[in-house]
């Protein structure tokens, strides 16, 4: 009987160690030519700040958002109308926005893909729409935005064409998001939109700038890339800001998870990429449109390039010294592009075929050589993970497939190492891994 027992078990383990091969699929599915052909239509409309013209036809941001609706459109059609797709759009005005030259509605793109089980439930794919020249306040001058942030963009529709083609428990949104250079507006409005719509964000993976693999410094890398993200939520309250102290977790926040599962999922199924986790929220001193999620609350990462190249951003078209600045066509790597463009796609996909995480994950054992865990019951998890690590490692590392709600890992000292729970379903996909936010006295 302990034979047959042990059996099981082994049997179990190895069964959800397995990996996914729809997973490699979507990889082998994402087309770097077609991100060539977006990037360069998305160039075509000269410049596309979000100020400029919304008229015509073949320049400016309204041409190109209505470029970018049309796309989305006609991926819907050839998936049954599998996705909505709609404008979702906030006034901005000049008074008190140093970045506003003028009063205009700030438009966002987006298409969702409904979930079949979790249709509240939302994973966001983002990329910006909009560029800029040198002068942000500057809505006429050229500004192709090729890379900044044209890659992000096409591969958001490329992500879409991908995973169209399948159904996901939980719902997808991939979004063109406006207003980025004038101050996270299009962020802000959607953020807010999804707050007053009561949506469940399980997070939004924010691309911006997915292209470039020649650094100003001459570093030439076309596998690294970084995951930015914030340590806990800005919205925490006193009482976990203060629970931290005895507790731990000041790493451990849902972003933070978020970025670790961007980080397994790609290291399992792309293990030539090199996934850089950068502990800060965005790049010193700047900002990117996953942070307007942050501030309600909302779990956000941005993933981009490694290396950047600054002649290349935010630049008017020029050359000065011999050097060549301007964010144009020429200076995107596709192929580049494309891999980030599959890390995006089979983490989306992961997240959207997993089960929900446990809302609630208690822990103890104090002064007692093990650690004790329980947590709520998920609907439709096959069965769970905890997951532990040393106390400075920035992954988790070690990890027990259980199919109880509670467990008691003996010979684990809790002072010495952190633990997380995830939901595992039926499939073998898991759930972003839950910190405990309750103890167990």
């Amino acid at each position: 009987m302990k034979k047959i027992t042990l059996l099981f078990l082994l049997v179990s383990s190895i069964t959800f160690a397995q990996t996914d091969q729809k997973i490699y699929d979507i990889i082998d599915a994402v087309s770097a030519d077609n991100i060539k052909s977006y990037v360069k239509t998305l160039t075509e409309f000269g410049t596309r700040n979000t100020f400029s013209d919304t008229i015509s036809e073949t320049r400016g941001i309204g041409a190109a958002r209505r470029w970018i609706k049309g796309e989305f459109d006609n991926i819907s059609n050839n998936c049954n109308n599998c996705l909505n797709v709609f404008y979702q759009k906030d006034l901005v005005t000049k008074e008190g926005n140093r970045r506003v030259p003028k009063d205009a509605y700030v438009v966002n793109v987006v298409a969702i893909q409904k979930g079949t089980k979790y249709p509240n439930k939302y994973i966001i794919m983002s990329g910006d729409i909009d560029s800029r020249a040198s002068d942000t306040m500057d809505f006429t001058t050229d500004a192709p935005g090729a890379n900044d942030n044209a890659s992000g963009m096409a591969g958001t529709i490329e992500a879409a064409r991908v995973l169209s083609k399948y159904q996901f428990e939980s719902s997808i949104i991939y979004v063109g998001l406006s207003g980025e250079e004038q101050g996270l507006f299009g962020g802000a409005g959607l953020a807010k939109y999804a707050k007053d719509k009561d949506w469940e964000i399980i997070g939004i993976l924010n691309n911006d700038m997915i292209g470039n693999i020649t650094g100003v410094d001459g570093v030439i890398d076309n596998r690294a890339f970084r995951i930015f993200s914030e340590p806990v939520p800005a919205n925490e309250t006193d009482r976990q800001r203060n629970a931290r102290r005895f507790y731990g977790g000041e790493v451990d926040g849902i972003s933070r998870q978020l970025a670790r599962y961007v980080h397994k999922t790609t290291k399992t199924y792309m293990p030539e990429m090199n996934p850089m986790m950068i502990y800060r929220l965005d790049r010193f001193g700047r900002g990117g449109h996953h942070r307007p999620f942050n501030d309600l609350g909302f779990a956000g990462i941005r993933i981009m390039e490694a290396h950047e190249n600054y002649t290349q951003q935010h630049q008017d078209i020029r050359t000065e010294n011999d050097i060549k600045y301007g964010d144009t066509f020429e200076h995107v790597n596709f192929p580049y592009a494309k891999k980030l463009t599959a890390v995006n796609a089979i983490n989306l996909a992961s997240l959207a075929w997993a089960p929900e995480a446990p809302k609630e994950v208690a822990i103890g054992g104090i002064v007692e050589p093990s650690a004790k865990l329980k947590w709520s019951k998920v609907d439709g998890a096959k069965g769970y993970k905890i997951y532990w690590r040393d106390t400075t490692s920035p992954t988790w590392d070690n990890s027990r497939y259980v199919e109880s709600t509670e467990f008691t890992l003996e010979g684990i000292v809790i002072d010495n190492f952190f633990f997380g729970v995830a939901a595992v379903g039926e499939n073998g996909h898991e759930s972003v891994v839950v910190f405990p936010n309750k103890i167990l006295r």
